[in-house]
């Protein structure tokens, strides 16, 4: 874990503009692959608390992968990335800067291009909705 990089300092392509109040000072990147799916992550923690636990304040994802070929491609990956019921997860649409995507009140993710979806994760116990898009509209190609 480092400190903070500066604000949009890319992440996989992207820069991340526009940070919650109050976030984590903690900061770690992530590569891992699932399912035939690139990720590329930044999260952001703070702690320790009381009881020596540390807490995610936020999670940028870029994913990259064939499977993500449009919106709906990419909210079915999803659902089964994060073990959803399909039926049950309900999710709000939203315009990222243009581009098609989903929210709820933890994550927010939109799809960028074939091949490519982004997907930004906010503590809903500290951060509101409308933070959770403003903070991922805040998310801009580099």
């Amino acid at each position: 874990m480092s400190e903070q990089p500066p604000i949009g300092e890319p992440l996989d392509g992207f820069a991340i503009t526009d940070l919650p109040a109050e976030i984590g000072p903690m900061v770690s990147d992530f590569e891992y692959e699932w399912e035939e799916v690139a990720f590329q992550s930044r999260v952001w923690e703070r702690g320790p608390d009381p009881s020596g636990a540390y807490s995610v304040d936020l999670t940028v994802k870029v994913l990259r992968g064939a499977r993500l070929s449009d919106l709906a491609a990419t909210r079915a990956f999803l659902t089964e990335y994060h073990e959803k019921d399909p039926a049950g997860w309900s999710l709000t649409s939203f315009d990222h800067n243009g581009l098609p995507g989903f929210a709820d009140e933890r994550q927010a993710f939109w799809f960028v291009e074939p091949g490519v979806a982004v997907e930004v994760s906010l503590d809903p116990e500290r951060y509101n909705p409308p933070i959770l898009i403003r903070t991922a509209c805040g998310v801009v190609k580099a």
